[in-house]
C-alpha cells in the first residue's frame, strides 16, 4: 500500500528535475563557445570537468552561431583552443562532413587556413 504514494512521488520529483537540464545545457553550450571564442584553454577544460562531459561526445552536437567547434577556433584565432578540441577529437569526428558537406580540412584549406596550427593539430591526428 505505501509503494504506490512513494512511486508517485518518485515520479513527480523525475519529472521536476528534467526542466532544469535543458536550462543548464544551454548554459553549458554558451560558456563552451564563450571559452572557444576567447581562447580560454584552461576555463573549457574546467567547464568540461565540472560538467562531466567529453569534448568528443558533445562535439557534433555543439554549434556556435551555426558553426562548429573548430570552424569557431579558426574564425577567431584560438589556436590554444583549436589545437586542444582537435587532439580530443577522434580522427573518425574530424573526417566526418560537417553541415555544409565539406569536412573540417577541406573547409580550413577553401578558407585560407591551411597553414594554421590547428590544421596541423588536425593533419596530426588523423594521419595526414
Amino acid at each position: 500500500m505505501r509503494l504506490l504514494p512513494v512511486a508517485v512521488a518518485a515520479a513527480i520529483v523525475a519529472s521536476s528535475v528534467s526542466a532544469p537540464v535543458v536550462a543548464n545545457t544551454d548554459q553549458l553550450v554558451a560558456n563552451i563557445c564563450n571559452y572557444v571564442q576567447s581562447d580560454d584553454k584552461n576555463r573549457l577544460r574546467k567547464k568540461l570537468k565540472e560538467s562531466r562531459v567529453k569534448l568528443r561526445n558533445i562535439y557534433s552536437g555543439v554549434s556556435c552561431d551555426g558553426s562548429s567547434l573548430l570552424r569557431t577556433a579558426y574564425n577567431a584565432n584560438a589556436s590554444s583552443v583549436g589545437e586542444f578540441i582537435a587532439k580530443r577529437l577522434s580522427s573518425k569526428e574530424l573526417n566526418a562532413a560537417e553541415a555544409d558537406g565539406s569536412t573540417i580540412l577541406q573547409w580550413a584549406d577553401a578558407n585560407g587556413h591551411g597553414g594554421h596550427s590547428i590544421t596541423a593539430a588536425i593533419k596530426e591526428k588523423v594521419g595526414g
